[in-house]
C-alpha cells in the first residue's frame, strides 16, 4: 500500500497547474513555491510533488535532495496532458517514477546496484526496472524531501552540514522520519557518505536498524569524481551485506 500526505500537494497542485509547459526556471523558482528558508545560511527550499511513499517496498534508495533538474522533471510530469485522468496518488507516483535520480545519476545507479546483484535477489532482469514495470518494488526517496539550494545552486550535502543546520534538520526529523517509520523494514540504499551520516544519526536515535542499512555505496552524481574508487573499495562488503539481507 502506497501512502500519500497531500496536505502540500493540494496546496501546490493548481499552482503547478497554472504553470505554463514551456515554463523558466525562475518560475519554480519563485515566492509562489517557496517552502521554507534561511537567509543568513543563504538556504532556500522550494516545493516539487514528491510525497509519494511506497509503504511496502523491499528496497530504499536515498539521496540527499531533488536537484533542480528532478524538480523541472516533476513539474512537467504534473503538467503533461496524458496524465491528467490519474488520481492524485497516481500522478505522484508518476513524479516518483520519471524524476527519481533522473539522468546521468540513474545510470550510474542502475550499473552499481546491477554489479552487485541487487536484481537477482528482486528476481529481475536488470535495477532499472525499478524504474518502470517493478517500481512496486522500490520507493526513492530523500533525506530532506524537496528541493534545497544553497547560494541558488543545488545544495550538495556538505555545506553548511545537515545535521548541524536547524533548517535541514527541521525537515529531515519532521519529514523524512516519518516517511521511514510506515516503511516495512526494506534494504535502505543511503548514496554517499552525507546520506549516511545522516543514517548513522538515525540508526542511533533508532529510528532505523542497522542491519538494514546498505553502508559504502558512493553518490553516483555525475559530479562525485571519487564514485568508481568508492564503490570499488566497498563492493566486495555490500555483495555480503545483500547475500545476509536477502539470504
Amino acid at each position: 500500500m502506497a501512502i500519500v500526505p497531500y496536505s502540500l500537494f493540494d496546496t501546490y497542485k493548481k499552482k503547478i497547474l497554472s504553470l505554463p509547459m514551456d515554463y523558466k526556471e525562475d518560475d519554480l523558482k519563485s515566492e509562489s513555491f517557496l517552502v521554507d528558508k534561511d537567509e543568513k545560511k543563504h538556504l532556500e527550499i522550494y516545493y516539487a510533488p514528491f510525497e509519494y511513499v511506497n509503504e511496502a517496498a523491499k528496497v530504499m534508495i536515498v539521496g540527499i535532495t531533488p536537484g533542480l533538474h528532478q524538480m523541472k522533471r516533476s513539474f512537467s510530469t504534473i503538467l503533461d496532458p496524458k496524465n491528467e485522468g490519474l488520481s492524485d496518488e497516481q500522478l505522484l507516483h508518476e513524479v516518483k517514477k520519471n524524476s527519481s535520480f533522473e539522468g546521468p545519476m540513474r545510470i550510474y545507479l542502475i550499473q552499481m546496484l546491477d554489479e552487485l546483484g541487487l536484481h537477482s535477489y528482486l528476481e529481475l532482469a536488470s535495477t532499472s526496472e525499478l524504474f518502470s514495470t517493478a517500481s512496486h518494488l522500490v520507493q526513492t526517496a530523500s533525506v530532506i524531501r524537496y528541493p534545497v539550494f544553497y547560494k541558488g545552486k543545488n545544495y550538495s550535502g556538505s555545506t553548511p552540514k545537515m545535521l548541524k543546520t536547524e533548517l535541514l534538520k527541521k525537515h529531515i526529523m519532521e519529514s523524512f522520519t516519518k516517511e521511514i517509520v510506515n516503511m516495512q523494514n526494506p534494504l535502505i540504499i543511503p548514496l554517499g557518505v552525507n546520506v549516511t551520516a545522516v543514517f548513522d544519526y538515525l540508526t542511533e536515535s533508532g529510528y532505523v536498524s542497522p542491519n538494514s542499512v546498505l553502508y559504502g555505496f558512493p553518490h553516483t552524481s555525475g559530479g562525485n569524481g571519487h564514485r568508481h574508487r568508492q564503490f570499488a573499495e566497498n563492493k566486495e562488503q555490500m555483495k555480503k551485506k545483500l547475500s545476509s539481507y536477502f539470504g
